[in-house]
């Protein structure tokens, strides 16, 4: 974190030609609510062998443990008699950076901060029960945007009546209000049939559900938070809403997507279809994803998280999407570490046990197999991270590098230079697709049926060539590792034809009174 900071500042300091008083300044102002983030800014002194590593170490924010390597991210300075070049330059800058530390003190404990204390206090809670912050009837669905609100779920449109919320089967019809919270409800005049019985009656009505990881959540960083040449007030403008969402965008995600993307490219969703093939889905979406998880962890996720009355809720469609974190982790020894196939059967069958007992009958449930990260590193190594494109000094081989030293890379296995690393990574996560694909073929469920697909990711990287794209554009820029905004929407459209070609029930058929639905909302003013 400090490395990354205090790179931006003296890259913004180089931008506008200023001095790194002024460059704290700026990247203060540009801050929503600075004031409590910026305690002071005081002046440091940097020379051309002080980068950001130096700068870092010199104030114990970064430190080397007994035992461990060095680590950094910049190429050390050069050597100066004799001396090795990043110990010299840490064992000579030490005493000019002492000035500074407090300005980084709460660096470490941003939530020390007193703008931040209470905001920290609900993200830890969402992180903790992955559940609405704010729900007052405790029905698992909120009427707010963030900390697990209606980005996540569907917006629920009776936060204090427990019996209403989105998904679920209409109280008689939906006659005097509306239950399900999809807009259909009350009598049309001309005959006297509700509205909801009329046009959403044997409709098939069904919603969709992702338990995935961060790739499901739709984890982006946004570029501009570290490119100085693009770096505005405006850059940051959705810092409190990205921070309140765990740096995960699901309203633009793949399955679960609804709004139009803020963040490049188009969204395109299992949702949003499945709501065009049939206008009675409306809202009906839950994106249960947490950020690393593990098939380890599905079972405790849904017993607590999933919202779904096998009485009383429409049947859904469930996608199960744990992609990579089974083979990923940021361990040294990360072979060790990964789930092996045994694991991998009981895991998943312990949780399809549950949902079993959860879904109501006619369901659906997708397992889709784990992704080929050796794309990462085949096109992203040589080119130069957001951080390194104004002095094309960082590449995401460095990046890389610098988190596994750290022990925190987001996958040792497939963010190497180690290409028998690389390869054993993608056997083991092609067993455990493999079982994946067995259960599929295998097993059968009381209420839901179940198929398997692979990851597209092959598939969406030919489309994407097409279309005149780049296979690198298809990744995020900052982590270098999750799918960008791009591959999220090229792959619904990749998944939802092999759903329509293979599997047609599970989309249900479609709805052909959608078109007087959306004429009397119009009628009605689009509410």
């Amino acid at each position: 974190g400090c490395v990354l900071v205090v790179s931006v500042i003296e890259q913004l300091a180089q931008w506008h030609n200023s001095t790194v008083k002024a460059a704290m300044e700026r990247l203060c102002n540009y801050i929503p609510e600075h004031n409590g983030l910026c305690l002071c800014t005081i002046s440091f002194s940097i020379t051309r062998e002080m980068n950001a590593d130096v700068v870092c170490h010199s104030l114990k924010l970064c430190k080397q443990d007994p035992g461990q390597p060095l680590c950094h991210l910049y190429p050390p300075p050069k050597k100066e008699k004799h001396s090795p070049g990043l110990f010299y330059a840490l064992t000579h800058a030490g005493p000019k950076h002492q000035i500074i530390s407090k300005s980084f003190m709460g660096f470490s404990s941003i939530c020390t901060f007193p703008l931040l204390a209470n905001l920290c206090e609900k993200i830890k809670y969402v992180i903790r029960n992955k559940l609405p912050f704010e729900d007052f009837d405790g029905d698992k669905f909120s009427t707010f945007p963030t900390l697990r609100g209606y980005h996540w779920r569907g917006r629920d449109c009776n936060d204090k009546n427990t019996n209403v919320y989105p998904g679920r089967r209409p109280d008689n019809w939906d006659v005097k209000s509306d239950s399900n919270c999809n807009g259909i409800w009350g009598v049309d005049p001309k005959d006297g049939i509700p509205y909801e019985e009329k046009f959403c009656k044997g409709a098939d009505s069904q919603g969709v559900v992702l338990l995935g990881d961060s790739a499901g959540a739709h984890f982006h960083i946004p570029p501009e938070w570290m490119t100085v040449t693009q770096m505005s007030a405006k850059s940051f403008a959705n810092l409190p809403m990205a921070f309140s969402d765990e740096l995960d965008w699901p309203q633009f995600s793949e399955i679960t997507g609804f709004l139009n993307s803020t963040i490049g490219g188009w969204t395109d969703s299992l949702y949003l279809r499945l709501r065009k093939r049939n206008r009675c889905n409306h809202r009906d979406l839950q994106n249960i994803s947490q950020n690393g998880m593990l098939t380890f962890f599905t079972f405790v996720v849904w017993f607590f998280f999933l919202a779904r009355n096998q009485l009383l809720d429409n049947p859904a469609i469930v996608i199960y999407a744990t992609i990579g974190n089974d083979v990923c982790n940021g361990n040294r020894d990360t072979l060790a570490h990964m789930t092996t196939p045994k694991e991998m059967l009981s895991n998943v069958m312990k949780a399809l046990r549950y949902l079993d007992s959860r879904l109501p009958n006619g369901s659906h449930v997708i397992l889709t197999g784990l992704v080929d990260g050796r794309f990462l590193w085949d096109n992203l190594h040589d080119r130069y991270h957001p951080l390194g494109q104004l002095n094309r000094d960082v590449t995401y081989s460095q990046i890389y590098s610098f988190l596994d030293c750290l022990q925190v890379s987001p996958c040792s296995g497939w963010l190497t230079p180690n290409e028998t690393l690389r390869n054993l990574t993608s056997e083991r996560a092609l067993q455990l697709s493999n079982v994946l694909k067995e259960i599929a073929r295998s097993e059968k469920f009381a209420n839901f049926d179940i198929f398997y697909m692979d990851f597209p990711l092959r598939q969406t990287a030919e489309e994407w060539r097409k279309m005149g794209g780049e296979p690198w554009q298809l990744i995020e820029p900052v982590d270098g590792f999750h799918p960008s905004q791009i591959a999220a929407a090229l792959g619904t459209s990749i998944t939802w034809q092999k759903a329509l070609h293979e599997w047609p029930q599970v989309l249900g058929k479609e709805n052909p009174f959608n078109d007087q639905i959306e004429a009397i909302f119009k009628d009605q003013g689009g509410h």
